[in-house]
């Protein structure tokens, strides 16, 4: 094999073209979602903005100037958090500007995380979830949608970023499962509950009411003008229904995860099925249910959450 010749880094670019290359890699390359794309570009845009105050280009970056432009942040009172996600950002950034010969060293390989600590996250009980359900009016048009909407996010475990982009054509009501694109467009299979399946086959011939959208065709959940329905507007129908059930503490669409993957785990599920479902790249990411686990572990999903050992009324 004939070895390349070094032909050393390319000219770099202005920050603008940069930013705009940066951008096609991470959604072609890597397939980021355009929310994890904006906040990478804002994070970026950020530290371009730290370089320039100081008249530092970005192949003169080092790993000290990183650790002031992070130590600027917590000055400001940007959270260990969010400063986790701007470095997270960077790394992506710098390692984009390696692979494309524009710097010759990474200057991020050194730099560490902050560390964060874990939080609880809310849960509701089982009780409060059904109190949510009955607070729904069934007069009105949407209450059918409304259940299926709560049905899948506790039911299944969607992300509600997932339930808003779930297709009719990724649905098989028959043997009750669904393809759900979730993080970085990774595809997995999601069991649905009988009471969801029910629901749905309900719901679905319902959509023939609408003006339905033709990039909306193929879209579940709808809105009234037959259209794909927003995360805010989701967690503004949880918000309401939890204030009318008379549940005092915040609720959102994540609320509804975290009691799924919480009352699996309470039934018996391993992390490892609760992983599974949830779309977890990470058994680390999942650990976090386990303080709240009361019981031995003992078999698979469909025998363990309630929704699932609950035969549908009439």
């Amino acid at each position: 094999m004939i070895p390349l010749p070094n032909i050393g880094p390319r000219p770099l670019q202005t920050n603008d073209i940069l930013l705009r290359d940066f951008s096609s890699y991470l959604s072609l390359e890597r397939g980021m979602s355009d929310n994890t794309l904006t906040a990478y570009r804002t994070d970026v845009g950020r530290l371009c903005e730290f370089l320039t105050l100081q008249n530092i280009a970005l192949t003169n970056v080092d790993d000290i100037l990183l650790h002031n432009f992070i130590a600027s942040l917590y000055d400001i009172g940007i959270s260990p958090r969010s400063v986790a996600r701007t470095l997270s950002g960077i790394k992506s950034f710098f390692k984009f500007l390696r692979l494309e010969n524009y710097i010759a060293i990474d200057p991020t390989q050194l730099l560490e995380a902050p560390h964060l600590e874990r939080s609880i996250p809310d849960v509701l009980s089982i009780e409060e979830i059904d109190s949510m359900i009955n607070a729904i009016d069934d007069r009105k048009d949407e209450a059918l949608r409304n259940r299926t909407i709560i049905e899948l996010l506790y039911g299944s475990g969607l992300r509600v970023s997932e339930l808003v982009n779930a297709r009719l054509s990724h649905l098989n009501l028959d043997r009750q499962y669904m393809i759900i694109e979730g993080k970085g467009s990774k595809q997995r299979m999601v069991p649905i509950s009988p009471i969801a399946e029910q629901l749905l086959r309900q719901y679905i011939p319902t959509r023939r009411f609408l003006n339905i959208k033709p990039e909306a065709n193929d879209i579940i959940i709808l809105n009234r003008r037959g259209n794909k329905m927003t995360r805010v507007m989701i967690f503004y129908i949880l918000r309401d229904l939890a204030l009318q059930a008379g549940i005092t503490h915040n609720v959102s669409p994540h609320t509804l995860r975290h009691s799924f993957a919480t009352h699996l785990l309470e039934g018996g599920a391993s992390l490892r099925t609760i992983q599974e479902m949830l779309g977890h790249e990470s058994i680390a990411t999942t650990e976090i249910y386990l303080h709240l686990d009361r019981t031995h572990l003992r078999e698979q999903l469909l025998q363990h959450h309630p929704h699932y050992r609950t035969t549908p009324t009439d």
